[in-house]
């Protein structure tokens, strides 16, 4: 066992991470050609998010004081969409055009910190998304208490939670380095080949950024299904008022689903990836296949615009049910 250990030990102090192993760690790996074909992918990725995004934020601000809990989170899930768009896509289209990094260690671990940021900041907004719509469909003596200042309340927590984790890297815990295809920056996963204290960041980031909120996400809309089931002839009981207040619950929880979905399908290959290459053999990744998991990540901030129009809502997903009222009344009229 001593021995075993001692080979474990010996192989964590002779690893060398790959940003290390060549004097250019910034030069791209990848064929020419494919660094071309990634900057259009990221370009016509980056246009639709900014377009989209940036249309949900307009319209809600044309209405903010009217705006209910859950859009307020939807606009918050923009805001962040938008970040990764406009503060980090442009970085690595230039690169990926140019065939390397352009913007050196100070830009790759601003970049890396602005991506983790604003994508933790997504999954946890999707994670009180998630609350919220369990309370209201679970526990509906509960749901009708949370206020708009109480969704106020949890953006703020949003972002200190999300913030915290994007620095803790610069207090000496982490890092950020350049991904092994050179062209982009992220997290330093290949820390946990490093050391110990490097799997212990890494097993941190992990729990709290990725599977505790996924298991949150998981358990608030399992609940639901099983819930919807009987919901049916528990709202028959209420009145009408209450029956159309619980169908556009029903209407914002699918477009949270569709939403969560997309989101956890862009992301979970690249957190397969990072995990293995956080405790997996050293290097054993090829770096032709690394590529594509990162790809389908940046592409998340692009989905939550076209699934609200495909849910036809009115913006942020949701048409108020007020509206509609009234519209019906003046017809009549």
């Amino acid at each position: 066992m001593s021995g075993m250990a001692s080979d474990h030990n010996s192989s964590q102090e002779e690893y060398i991470p790959h940003y290390l192993q060549k004097e250019d760690p910034f030069a791209s790996k990848l064929s020419r050609e494919a660094d071309i074909i990634a900057g259009f992918y990221l370009t016509i990725i980056g246009i639709l998010s900014t377009l989209g995004n940036g249309y949900v934020i307009f319209m809600s601000s044309k209405r903010k004081k009217k705006l209910r809990p859950a859009e307020i989170m939807t606009v918050n899930l923009a805001v962040c969409d938008l970040g990764i768009s406009v503060v980090g896509k442009p970085f690595s289209i230039i690169s990926f055009f140019s065939h390397r990094w352009m913007f050196g260690w100070l830009g790759c671990r601003w970049y890396g910190w602005a991506g983790f940021f604003f994508g933790c900041g997504s999954l946890i907004t999707m994670t009180a998304v998630s609350l919220d719509r369990y309370l209201k469909i679970c526990h509906l003596s509960y749901g009708t208490w949370l206020k708009r200042h109480h969704a106020f309340i949890c953006l703020a927590i949003i972002w200190v939670y999300a913030t915290f984790w994007a620095t803790v890297p610069f207090a000496g815990v982490g890092s950020y380095a350049p991904e092994p295809f050179g062209t982009s920056c992220t997290l330093d996963w290949w820390l946990a080949q490093a050391s110990v204290a490097g799997q212990v960041f890494v097993l941190s980031i992990l729990f709290f950024c990725l599977l505790l909120p996924t298991a949150v996400i998981v358990f608030s809309y399992v609940k639901i299904i099983l819930k919807v089931k009987s919901s049916t002839k528990e709202v028959a009981h209420y009145d009408t008022r209450i029956q159309n207040s619980h169908i556009l619950e029903m209407k914002l929880t699918k477009v949270a689903m569709l939403i969560c979905a997309g989101f956890l399908i862009a992301w979970i290959p690249y957190a397969v990836v990072s995990v293995w290459s956080a405790f997996g053999r050293p290097d054993s990744v090829p770096i032709q296949f690394s590529v594509i998991p990162t790809l389908l990540a940046k592409s998340a901030a692009m989905y939550n615009p076209i699934i609200y129009q495909v849910i036809d809502c009115r913006f942020a997903c949701c048409r108020p049910g007020e509206l509609k009222a009234k519209s019906s009344l003046k017809k009549s009229r």
